[in-house]
């Protein structure tokens, strides 16, 4: 960041911290800000904003009644995903919130968490993020947000995207009878906090071969074209029965981004393997299946937090919990594009079939 753009931003945040959030507010109507790694309607944000509305209403906090909620989009994901042009971004959202004086500040993944967020902790404003990829005690060294995540003590809480990585892989390996898997990921932030999360869930298979269903490695993408070599290597070994789609930020040689979109219908057009999505929005994409996230759901369980602050809560006293909801999903149509039969008891056992 450049000199300006720091004083900018101290500026932005001295007029944050002084600013009487609760003042001029009629009757109980409340005001909510949310803040989207993403652009609109993607296909990872939107489930979750709409889970965050659902959330509060279920809680009594309802658009039109009595709350008031404001959205800014980042685009962190293809246009503005280089280090400069995200705190561009986080700069103007900082101005936004600081415009409309927010009860409570929901954060929508990971680049808005750490460049929108962890500047204001320990700052007077009440944050719930959703859709946290990197661990929070990373994040943690850089701003000190929490104290564990039991009790976070201070003005951040949220829930973690936890992956549930192995029972996706336990679940396609007794449907398959798989021999290996191959997980995938990149240098983008979330692609290495996707690393860091298979490492982490993986441990106790790792230290006791005994207890992994089938073989797992890892590979790091560096490249578009490295991607579709990759995917060559996976279709050539007989041995890689399924990859798991953590790659989803990549640059070819000229310059141009690829993101979630061109990679996932390079996989279906190319891909002759089936592949594990680590969530609904991708499966429903075209990637196979397996037991992935509801980013619906995980609003869900922010947009509650969110609105226990609005009811008085403490955001220090609520704890950072762990994505709850996963099920199994899977997409017949790719299944039947790679001639694999899903066992009914296994279709019936299904939270969600997508048939094209």
């Amino acid at each position: 960041m450049t000199g300006k753009q720091l004083a900018a931003l101290f500026f932005l945040l001295s007029f944050l911290v002084l600013t009487p959030w609760s003042s001029g507010f009629a009757g109980k109507t409340k005001k909510i800000f949310i803040v989207h790694s993403y652009k609109k309607n993607h296909v990872c944000g939107q489930p979750q904003h709409d889970g965050v509305v659902k959330g509060m209403a279920l809680s009594g906090w309802r658009t039109g009644q009595n709350l008031e909620i404001e959205a800014f989009y980042m685009e962190t994901k293809q246009k503005n995903n280089t280090p400069e042009r995200m705190q561009i971004q986080a700069q103007k959202a900082l101005k936004a919130i600081s415009r409309f004086r927010p009860d409570v500040l929901v954060i929508l993944d990971d680049n808005a968490f750490r460049t929108v967020a962890l500047p204001l902790a320990k700052e007077p404003l009440p944050i719930v993020f959703s859709g946290m990829n990197g661990q929070p005690e990373t994040y943690n060294q850089t701003a000190v947000f929490m104290k564990n995540r039991k009790h976070p003590g201070y003005n951040i809480t949220g829930i973690y995207e936890k992956l549930h990585i192995q029972e996706s892989i336990k679940v396609m390996t007794n449907m398959l009878a798989l021999k290996k898997v191959l997980i995938l990921d990149d240098l983008s932030p979330t692609g290495r906090a996707i690393s860091t999360q298979v490492t982490l869930e993986l441990a106790s298979f790792r230290n006791d071969v005994s207890l992994l269903p089938c073989k797992v490695q890892s590979k790091t993408v560096n490249s578009w074209e490295g991607f579709k070599k990759t995917i060559a290597r996976i279709n050539a070994d007989p041995d890689i029965g399924a990859f798991y789609l953590g790659s989803l930020l990549l640059r070819d040689a000229a310059g141009k981004t690829h993101t979630a979109p061109d990679i996932i219908d390079y996989v279906i057009n190319q891909a002759e393997k089936p592949a594990i999505g680590p969530n609904y929005a991708f499966i429903k994409m075209g990637l196979f299946g397996g037991a992935s996230v509801n980013f619906f759901a995980m609003g869900v369980q922010a947009g509650k937090k969110a609105a226990a602050v609005l009811n008085g809560k403490d955001p220090g006293s609520l704890p950072i919990d762990d994505a709850r909801d996963i099920a199994l999903v899977f997409n017949l149509a790719r299944a039947e594009t790679l001639g694999i039969d899903i066992p009914k008891d296994v279709l019936l056992s299904a939270d969600e079939v997508y048939k094209k």
